[in-house]
């Protein structure tokens, strides 16, 4: 026992020398490169005293960053994740003019810029050395990226080889099957590629009619998406607009999933979550956006940051690829108006922040908390990468720049999985999507008018002269708000008065029609009666495929162009629905029985030839309704577990994802997820209590 201990402090303590010795030379080489920034006495000084100079000058910038900077980034826990990264600068320059301060004799002296600089290259030297020091030794490789991911365990049994494997769920939000099948094709996924060559399948599963990460993610890690109508809806009930990727409507939207299945989710048994809108039933979270809205000590999402900013390293190296993933954003942009790309659509404003934030910012934290998770050998660990997803948004799914993108996950997949090597049991990792994209045109882009016009101008009410864009409701927006404690946006038609006339929603290529002075849904004859042109005018118009509205005569009907008027008993996959595929009627029947649908459901035309639907957002990349790509995710897994279906069967609907994944977590002796409420186990309230029936928004 003596010995082995005495062998690991002595590895330690050579690291530590070997890191300052490279961390003099780095300083020794910057004095000599920067004006401004000088390490000997205005007389001069001899080269080995400038050697001892700079040598205590490394010394106390390592011993400050080890001790001050963690305590610094922890008192600074509330202040918004993308500020802290800034930050960085500032205070690792702080640094560093204080340690020069330390000298003595008062021969280290910089110009406050200068000090920036150099500590910035001083702290990526540092941990560079000092990772690839302890890269050769297990033991010492895992505590490194332990600590740096914050995931500290006692009490857990022990684990190795033998141990029964974790599973990793890594979700690569929005990149459709045909996406990841042809950047496997086009060598931008190596990674990926060697895996189907060797130890993986692929296989595609047909999402629900909302195709979006709020009513997928919510099924595959809480078993169902019931009425869960579209990315935002309106409730007449409570006269609340519940929109999936804010705080408030997702810890709503929990609550209502754990009290339908009796569950906590998928996660319950030493499970993890990050970067993901739902817990799954976790008690290890990092950026989980149903948890964000917490207030004390309850609220643990944003220690990913935290654990994750403590390294000053990480703070410099992400803010730096933060900037440049800023310009890199502008320059795109610029480059599509001045080649007058099409289809396209504004990235100005806030965009570039917030793609930097889901591309470099978020991507960051929740590898390095993964990383952490597998060194710590957790039971099941999910986490969501978005960065795909945003770009796709406003560049296009098959766009250079969202190829790009797609580069930069394999390499994050082939880290996770390098270091999965290092754990202390082995792991099985399963890539999974929860949706597609379909590109295409944008409503008002291609027609002249949006949804919301076009409604009005049905109702016979006035249309503004100016439209109103409905802003994109990509999954990384109201993130990037809840991390930099922005307040939601909430403008007047989230909660509107009871004769402001018709509400219209966007979700993609799905909108969604509500009066909201009537308490119950419509019917399509009291439609009729208020508004005579309304539902023809929307059917027989050429960016809309077809409408779903409640009839008093036939139930539920779809309407199409030309008269076409179908009952759902009726209803196939032919007719107006024939262009979306099999599968479309019996996701447009299951959507009827929600009880928030809305009054008017309009999904928009899809051409099969060219795979494009028409956004009723800014999006020329879409997802949220039937048509294309979108409706096809994919789910890669091990060779080593049980095909999702049998030869020849169909994977549809993310509620079925959710069940193959269970039986995944019982197999091989892995966890036993429970496949009913144990009557210990606490009720949905007190799992995630909420006072009133609906959860209220951080500032409604």
């Amino acid at each position: 026992m003596f010995p082995g201990r005495w062998r690991t402090a002595g590895g330690a303590l050579l690291r530590v020398v070997v890191v300052w010795a490279v961390s003099t030379l780095t300083l020794l080489a910057l004095a000599g490169l920067l004006p401004d920034f000088r390490l000997q006495s205005d007389d001069g000084d001899s080269i080995t005293r400038t050697a001892v100079t700079a040598a205590w000058g490394a010394g106390a910038f390592g011993l400050l960053s080890a001790l001050v900077w963690p305590l610094v980034v922890r008192a600074l826990l509330l202040v918004p994740a993308l500020v802290l990264g800034l930050l960085a600068f500032f205070l690792n320059g702080s640094l560093l003019l204080l340690a020069l301060w330390l000298i003595p004799d008062g021969r280290g002296e910089a110009a406050p810029e200068n000090a920036v600089v150099v500590a910035a290259v001083m702290s990526a030297v540092a941990s560079a050395t000092s990772t690839a020091l302890a890269v050769r030794d297990d033991n010492a490789y895992r505590r490194r990226l332990h600590r740096l991911a914050g995931r500290r365990r006692s009490g857990h049994p022990a684990l190795g080889p033998g141990s029964p494997p974790g599973t990793l769920f890594l979700q690569l939000d929005g990149v459709g099957h045909r996406v990841l099948r042809d950047a496997v094709a086009d060598g931008l996924m190596p990674t990926v590629a060697a895996w189907l060559g060797s130890t993986h399948r692929l296989t595609p599963w047909r999402t629900d009619w909302s195709s979006q990460t709020g009513a997928s993610q919510l099924a595959i890690l809480h078993g169902t998406n019931h009425d869960v109508p579209a990315f935002r809806w309106y409730e007449k009930d409570t006269g609340r607009l519940m929109v999936s990727n804010r705080p408030a409507s997702a810890v709503e939207l929990q609550r209502r999933a754990i009290e339908r299945t009796g569950d906590g989710g998928l996660l319950t048994l030493d499970g993890a979550g990050r970067g993901n809108l739902f817990s799954g039933g976790a008690e290890q979270l990092a950026l989980v956006l149903s948890v964000s809205a917490r207030r004390g000590r309850r609220n643990r999402s944003r220690a990913g940051y935290v654990a994750y900013f403590r390294d000053p390293a990480n703070a410099v190296r992400t803010a730096m690829s933060a900037v440049a993933e800023v310009c890199r954003e502008i320059g795109q942009s610029t480059r599509s108006r001045i080649r007058k790309e099409t289809p396209r659509v504004g990235r100005g404003g806030l965009y570039p922040v917030i793609r930097a934030f889901a591309t470099v910012v978020e991507r960051d934290v929740v590898v390095a908390a993964v990383i952490g998770d597998l060194l710590a050998g957790r039971t099941a660990v999910y986490a969501d990468l978005v960065a795909y997803d945003e770009v796709a948004h406003h560049s296009g799914p098959h766009s250079r720049d969202a190829q790009k993108v797609l580069e930069r996950l394999d390499r994050s997949v082939a880290l996770i999985a390098k270091v999965a090597e290092h754990a202390p049991r082995p792991y099985r990792i399963v890539l999974l999507s929860d949706h597609g994209q379909s590109p295409g045109e944008t409503f008002e882009s291609a027609y002249g008018l949006t949804l919301r016009d076009l409604v009005r101008a049905g109702c016979g009410l006035p249309v503004p002269r100016r439209a109103q864009h409905t802003p994109s409701g990509a999954e990384a927006r109201d993130a990037l708000r809840s991390a930099v404690h922005l307040p939601v946006e909430e403008g007047r038609e989230e909660r509107p008065a009871p004769t402001s006339g018709p509400i219209v929603l966007a979700s993609g290529n799905l909108g969604l029609i509500s009066f909201p002075d009537v308490p119950h849904r419509m019917s399509r004859e009291e439609i009729d009666r208020r508004h005579p042109a309304l539902l023809r005018t929307l059917a027989d118009h050429p960016g809309i495929g077809f409408l779903l509205v409640r009839s008093e005569e036939h139930g539920s009907v779809v309407l199409g162009p030309g008269g076409a008027e179908i009952p759902l008993a009726d209803l196939t996959d032919d007719g107006p629905l024939a262009p979306y595929g099999p599968g479309a009627a019996d996701a447009v029947r299951r959507t009827d029985t929600f009880p928030h649908v809305a009054d008017i459901m309009v999904n928009s035309m899809y051409d099969p030839r060219t795979g494009t639907v028409h956004a009723f957002e800014e999006q020329i990349g879409s997802h949220g309704g039937l048509g294309g790509e979108q409706s096809e995710a994919f789910l890669l897994w091990p060779r080593t577990l049980s095909a999702p279906v049998v030869d020849g069967g169909r994977l549809v609907g993310a509620e079925e994802v959710h069940r193959v994944l269970r039986r995944w977590l019982r197999e091989g002796q892995g966890p036993q997820v429970p496949l009913q409420q144990s009557p210990s186990r606490p009720q949905p309230e007190e799992v995630f209590p909420v006072p009133d029936r609906v959860a209220p928004d951080k500032h409604g």
